[in-house]
Formats: C-alpha cells, structure tokens, sequence
C-alpha cells in the first residue's frame, strides 16, 4: 500500500477526524488509519510523526470547521434570540457534519477520553469550549440589549447553563436517546432564560 502520488494532506487530515470521530482515540490503531488514508506505516510516520500528532491535527480541523459553523448558527442580529438558541442546540443532536447520528462530538468525546491525562489535548477542548461560550455569552448579551431577555439573570449564569446543557445533550446524542426527550430539555433550557423584560413577570 504505497502512498498516493497525488496525495493530499489536507484530505487526509479531515478523513482521519471521521475514523477518530466514530471510533475515539484509543481505538483507532496505526492500521485503521493507514488503510483509512491508504498509507503504509512508514507513508504515514513519515508525513505526520506519529498517531498522536495525527489526532491534534484532526482535532484542530475539527475545531476550525465545526468552530466556525457553530459561530454562524448562533448570530442572532437578524432573528430572536430564543429561536437561534433552540434551532442551534437542536442541531447540534440532530445534523452532525458527516451525516451519521451517534457520534457525539468530536470535542466532547475527546475531553472525556483524554482530558484528564493528556495536557495537550485538554488545552485545545478547554480553547474550543471558550470558543461556544463566548458565542453563547453574545448571543444572549445581545438579546438582552433587545430586550428579548430580562435583564436581572447574570449573562455568565446562563451561558454555564446552556453550555452544560448542550454537553449533557451531546452525550445523550451519542448513546441513542430519544430525540422528543433531548428536544424536551432544549424546551426546558430556553424557558429557564425567563420572559422578555416587558412582558410580566
């Protein structure tokens, strides 16, 4: 299995994210991985060092294209926040990027595997998880400005919430549960940002 001559590195990154995405770090051997990208053992050491490198890499590209999709579901200058807040969690369990449900999060399913033991791996899901934070804290410190949300709740309060809700959701994505289920906690979560500061209390 001699290496391609018109290999692209690129490709072969975002191929390996989907083998460490369904199977997780631990499981995924040298092997799957060079019959995944069609390289000898050598092709592969050679191009990207090591197993491990390799999987920093596929985390970074996951990052960068789930980051970046996850920043444009939650603008809210165009529509009501409570709305893009719900289509957004609700995407998250339901439209994953290769097509396939049960596969969680690449993110979460790695901060739960290596997070603990791995500093390097642990640095890049903490910097993704700032990244929805953030994203959170905007969107929801927009809709307060609007007045779509009441002003008394802290803003950092509720971006915890949602965050540790959507984790939460994430994970009971990947073990098969029911969607009316996860769809009734996403009902329950954006409830909990209570009315609109005119409406009564």
């Amino acid at each position: 299995m001699a290496r391609p001559r018109q290999f692209d590195e690129k490709d072969a990154v975002a191929s390996a994210t989907q083998l460490f995405w369904r199977r997780g770090y631990h499981a995924t051997s040298v092997r799957d991985l060079g019959d995944k990208l069609r390289l000898t053992p050598s092709s592969l050491y050679r191009t990207f060092t090591d197993k491990h490198t390799l999987f920093l890499r596929a985390l970074d590209h996951y990052r960068a294209t789930e980051s970046a999709a996850a920043r444009q579901r939650l603008d809210v200058s165009e529509r009501p926040v409570r709305e893009v807040l719900r289509e957004w969690m609700l995407w998250l369990v339901t439209c994953p990027s290769d097509g396939e449900s049960g596969h969680g999060c690449f993110v979460v399913n790695t901060a739960t595997e290596l997070g603990t033991t791995d500093e390097t791996v642990r640095q890049r899901t903490e910097a993704a998880f700032e990244v929805t934070r953030q994203a959170l804290r905007s969107a929801l410190t927009e809709g307060r400005d609007r007045g779509e949300l009441p002003a008394g709740p802290d803003i950092d309060d509720a971006v915890e919430l949602l965050f540790t809700t959507v984790l939460g959701l994430q994970v009971r994505e990947r073990a098969g549960h029911d969607l009316k289920r996860l769809t009734s906690a996403v009902d329950l979560a954006i409830r909990s940002l209570g009315p609109a500061s005119a409406d009564p209390a």
